[in-house]
């Protein structure tokens, strides 16, 4: 064994022994428990940063974890490789979506070899790939033949910069799009759509048996599907030409309504605009708005009256009917009623143009006053106001109120849900084309299987002005299947939210003649997820749909794609930046400033190494580029070693929580390594020690032997149960120190060292497994250390002969005493009273009680 821990040249060696030998390859073995591990798969934008390296190191301790407690694990990586990013990278470089995507995913796989990530490469996909998009195409065509994937108009966000449709969860608060950043425009085009609707109940239900999710996440979805139980029911047009039909979740306030408001898209709106220049001009203003309902409670609140009025279901008035920029024709009915006494959006509605505001509900105390603001309390109420209605609370006025609507106006309960179908079709080149041709008559025809895939154009020329299967006659003319007439291809591709949907059962079989086969149900369910909690709404709740789909197809026998799930923290770091004149910030980059430190070791002040002058030190920030904080991965790597990085990245903070990125941090990881070796080095250089005899112990090396394997208890409770890593990594280092405090002072001494140095290294091949590697071999322990059982605690290890308590006098620590071990409670209060320290407190005073907490403390409350 070398003295010196040389890591360019460990790393390099235990990973060529990884790959000559396959240690990651698995195949479906019955006799053995399976592990599905999986982090969620990168878009390959080109480098790693160090999210990517804490979000596949965790995936990779927990895999190498499961591997030596026996189970049978995968942990598969690929590439979800559609998506605007690389058409923006081609303009911008001048090269081809495709050569880009290509380049960047062989950079970034030998990124994360370079990290010793036990992957199993041989079920590696790429998303772009036609073997890949062949079967989600195949099982488009059969969603379209069981009704499940339709086209119809629809008003959409449209994106101006990226040209493209965004689904509402892509859509900000602030109404702008998540990657271009512009504001989102309405528009109303042909879209393909899933009907996710279909599956909400199932969805909502089974959010409760997700028990290995954080609770946050299950909530966010649960919002997003929003179940509401309501009445549906008609306003009649005060003309008779109709009706408006609207929802409501509080019929108990329909006494309340003062007005309509429809979407500037609905009938009515459209027919009033005909002879109103102004309603025209207001309608076409609302299509620069986007369609999210972030965005649209975010925005100002405009209307216009249409001058077309209905008529109350309950007492006959009229209702004058408003356009509202806030209403979506594509949710709901395109159309609410108006109850500003009881709804706050509506009172500001009212307020700002002076509509009547009608209090219908109020408490027996009558102490409402709906001039200051909506009333919208549903407990302890009282309908009032409300004719026949009145004096009821709010479930049976609510009853009453929607058997009159049933009876009087067209009126049907009926359960709702936020949730929308799934909008799929996007305007952009870079995707997976929709296996649809059009006939003459624009009929849809799906592609058969045998004419899959259909195969996206890799064109060595992209000017990203407009997809070029658009323009592209070679793709887009074609034949109606089964026959000789002319046809259209769709010239739309899948949102990249289809392929990420299901890639995690193509892992399972990636060489199957179909879409999946009988090898997904030995894997699925994915038993460990990891990625960032914001995919809770968008990724997560379409791979749980489309798991369902391919459930009911029988494709897969699991109900749900993941059993556990872990949202990893951002990585977060200092930012430095000068406050130019324009008052832009420009910020800098760490290896651009020089830190002043106080002697507590924190930034105290700042300068620009390029001029020497200062620079403001502000937040700690999630790492990005536009702040100048991120940290390359590889650098870190090129200086310190992978298994370093690893360290950090685990031990800095639990998963779970945001991770401060420091330097120091770092060299004090690399700092422990290199310790670690040279603890291994010296139980080498010892030579074979006498075999470990727990009944020749002295009381240190007991107490050392009990450390070791109080540690691995706790390690083990800290990977299995709690993923506390970086808990688990102090106490091996705590370990560490104690072992090299143990005196040689007897035979038995190098033995419990060595059974200490030992466990460390089998505790922390999961963390640091090429220093481990050469470490396990160099013990002489034989096999590799990937291939070695979880270490056990050994319960007898951990028996003391005595324990130590702690004294307090009224609460206040004042000694600690040893006890035996199976000491009463007698014992225990003679021993803490005559302790030396403890009896000055007690000096002339009065012991009230003694309170013993077994094998933790002595309270003594005195008076």
């Amino acid at each position: 064994m070398q003295e010196n821990y040389n890591f360019q040249q460990l790393e390099k060696a235990a990973q060529r022994h990884w790959q000559d030998n396959k240690t990651f390859e698995v195949t479906e073995d019955p006799d053995k428990p399976k592990y599905y591990c999986l982090s969620m798969l990168p878009y390959p934008s080109g480098k790693l940063h160090i999210g990517h390296v804490r979000n596949y190191t965790i995936g990779d301790v927990i895999s190498r974890y499961k591997r030596m407690q026996g189970f049978n694990v995968l942990q598969p990586m690929g590439w979800d490789a559609f998506g605007l990013p690389a058409e923006n990278a081609a303009i911008k470089n001048n090269v081809p979506p495709a050569k880009w995507t290509y380049e960047n995913i062989d950079y970034m796989k030998q990124q994360l070899g370079n990290l010793g990530f036990g992957y199993d490469w041989t079920r590696e996909l790429a998303t772009c790939k036609p073997e890949y998009y062949k079967w989600e195409q195949w099982f488009f065509t059969t969603l379209v033949e069981k009704g499940l994937a339709y086209k119809k108009m629809a008003v959409v966000n449209w994106d101006p910069i990226e040209q493209t449709v965004l689904a509402n969860e892509q859509v900000d608060a602030e109404g702008r799009g998540w990657r271009s950043g512009a504001l989102v425009e309405r528009r109303e085009i042909p879209q393909w759509f899933l009907k996710i609707t279909d599956y909400a109940d199932e969805l909502l239900q089974e959010i409760d048996n997700l028990e290995g999710w954080p609770d946050a996440v299950r909530t966010m979805q649960r919002n997003w599907i929003g179940r509401s139980e309501g009445v549906e029911f008609d306003f009649p047009l005060e003309d008779g030409s109709g009706a408006i039909r609207v929802y409501t979740t509080r019929p108990d306030t329909v006494m309340g309504v003062t007005s309509m408001a429809v979407a500037p898209e609905h009938p009515v709106a459209q027919r009033a605009a005909v002879d109103n220049a102004d309603l025209r001009v207001f309608i076409e203003d609302c299509q620069k708005s986007g369609t999210s309902e972030a965005a649209l409670e975010k925005m100002e609140k405009r209307g216009m009256d249409t001058g077309v009025c209905v008529r109350h279901p309950v007492t006959g008035d009229a209702v004058p009917v408003w356009v509202g920029n806030f209403v979506l024709m594509s949710y709901g009915t395109g159309a609410v009623m108006s109850v500003p006494g009881h709804d706050q959006r509506d009172w500001e509605f009212a307020q700002k143009y002076k509509l009547p505001i009608v209090q219908v509900v109020g408490t027996a105390a009558g102490d409402v006053d709906v001039s200051e603001a909506a009333f919208t309390s549903k407990d302890n109420t009282v309908s009032m106001n409300s004719g026949e209605f009145d004096g009821l609370d709010f479930q049976a006025c609510f009853d009453a109120t929607a058997t009159y609507l049933q009876t009087h106006a067209n009126g049907e309960r009926k359960v709702n849900y936020r949730l929308r179908d799934w909008g799929v079709s996007r305007q952009r080149y870079w995707g997976c084309p929709i296996p649809v041709i059009y006939d003459e008559a624009q009929h849809v025809h799906t592609v058969p299987l045998q004419d899959l895939p259909v195969a996206l154009p890799e064109y060595t020329q992209f000017s990203g002005v407009k997809s070029p299967i658009k323009e592209d006659a070679a793709f887009y003319q074609t034949t109606v299947p089964g026959t000789d007439t002319p046809g259209t291809r769709e010239t739309d591709t899948f949102d990249t939210f289809f392929e990420s949907s299901w890639y995690f059962a193509r892992y399972c079989c990636p060489n199957a003649d179909g879409m999946l086969d009988e090898r997904v149900n030995y894997w699925m369910p994915v038993d460990q997820y990891i990625g960032g909690i914001e995919h809770a709404v968008l990724h997560l709740l379409y791979s749980r749909f489309f798991h369902k789909l391919m459930r009911d197809a029988g494709l897969v026998n699991a109900d749900e794609p993941f059993t556990r799930l872990l949202t990893q923290g951002m990585v977060v770091a200092e930012t430095f930046y000068r406050t130019e004149t324009n008052g832009q910030k420009t910020y800098y980059a760490w290896n651009e400033v020089d830190l002043q430190l106080d002697d507590k070791g924190r930034i105290a002040s700042a300068t620009l190494l390029a001029d020497g002058e200062p620079v403001t030190v502000g937040n700690i920030e999630k790492m990005s580029k536009s702040k100048s904080n991120g940290v390359d991965p590889q650098e870190l790597i090129d200086r310190f070693g992978a298994d370093t990085v690893r360290l950090f990245a685990m031990f800095a903070s639990p998963p779970d929580q945001s991770l401060e990125w420091k330097d120091a941090g770092v060299e004090g990881m690399h700092r422990f390594i290199k310790r670690l070796w040279r603890a291994a080095h010296q139980v080498v250089v010892q030579g074979g020690a006498v075999a470990l005899d727990v009944s020749a112990l002295n009381d240190a090396e007991k107490a050392l032997r009990r450390k070791t394997h109080e540690t691995i208890k706790k390690v083990t409770d800290d990977f299995e149960r709690r993923y506390t890593f970086n808990t688990a990594i102090a106490a091996a280092m705590e370990l560490l120190n104690d072992s090299g405090k143990l005196k040689a002072d007897s035979p038995q001494a190098p033995a419990v060292v060595r059974e200490a140095i030992e466990a460390i290294v089998l505790m922390l091949a999961p963390v640091i497994p090429h220093a481990c590697h050469h470490l396990w071999e160099a013990l002489g322990k034989g096999g590799t250390v990937v291939d070695q059982s979880w270490p056990q605690h050994d319960e007898s290890a951990l028996a003391r002969d005595s324990i130590e308590l702690v004294v307090q006098v009224n609460g206040k620590l004042r000694g600690k005493i040893q006890v035996a071990a199976d000491a009463d409670k007698a014992s225990c209060e003679n021993t803490s009273i005559t302790d030396a320290n403890v009896a000055r407190h007690l000096d002339g005073k009065t012991v009230r009680k003694v309170i013993v907490v077994p094998g933790k403390l002595v309270n003594i409350v005195v008076g």
